[in-house]
């Protein structure tokens, strides 16, 4: 566990497949034991990962991974050969980031998200916009014409969409149920109480 460069807490689980070197198998036993493995890799990569991942920030451990494991490889295979340990393969098998760095992720994302939403709502009240100002300008061009009409050819038009609207009217009365229709100008009694008059 190590830190980034953006001091994020970050877990790297690295395999190292090694052997020692042939020339060196007696200066390993006499200096570092037969635990020479115990005793050397865990300090090496330690050292190699702490310092190579302080050079980069979370994100970019994420976007160039193959890079920093080639890094991290190359400094463990070059820490190595000072001990008579030869690298056969250095790999990141491993990697996670701490609980902060996580919920700093969900909120970016929600974030963006929201940034989405509202760019959103700012388009489609662009375009409410623009729908009312086109109606409008529709509605402005519709009574100039009218006006023209009617300065051209009188008050017929307004005389016809009256009948229009009276004859609308009419009809919509005609069919409707709880309307009677009186001859006018002449006197009638109705019957407006519903029973026979009492003597």
């Amino acid at each position: 566990t190590t830190g980034t460069k953006d001091l994020q807490m970050v877990t790297i689980h690295v395999r190292m497949l090694f052997r020692p070197s042939i020339e060196g198998l007696t200066t390993i036993h006499k200096t570092l034991g037969e635990d020479y493995d115990e005793r050397v890799l865990p300090s090496i990569g330690n050292e190699v990962m702490k310092a190579t991942v302080a050079q980069y920030n979370a994100e970019q451990l994420l976007t160039q991974r193959e890079q920093v494991s080639n890094v991290i490889r190359d400094g463990i295979i070059k820490r190595a050969e000072q001990f008579n340990i030869l690298m056969d393969d250095v790999s990141i098998t491993h990697l996670t980031y701490g609980k902060e760095f996580a919920k700093a992720i969900e909120e970016k994302q929600v974030a963006a998200q929201e940034a989405e939403r509202q760019k959103f709502i700012v388009e489609m009240a662009q375009h409410e916009r623009q729908a009312t100002i086109t109606r409008s300008e529709g509605e402005a061009e519709a009574a100039k014409l009218i006006s023209e009409a009617l300065a051209k050819h009188g008050k017929g038009l307004i005389d016809v969409r009256r009948i229009d609207t009276a004859k609308d009217i009419a009809e919509a009365l005609a069919k409707s149920p709880n309307v009677m229709y009186l001859p006018g100008g002449q006197q009638m009694l109705l019957n407006v109480a519903g029973g026979a008059r009492q003597q």
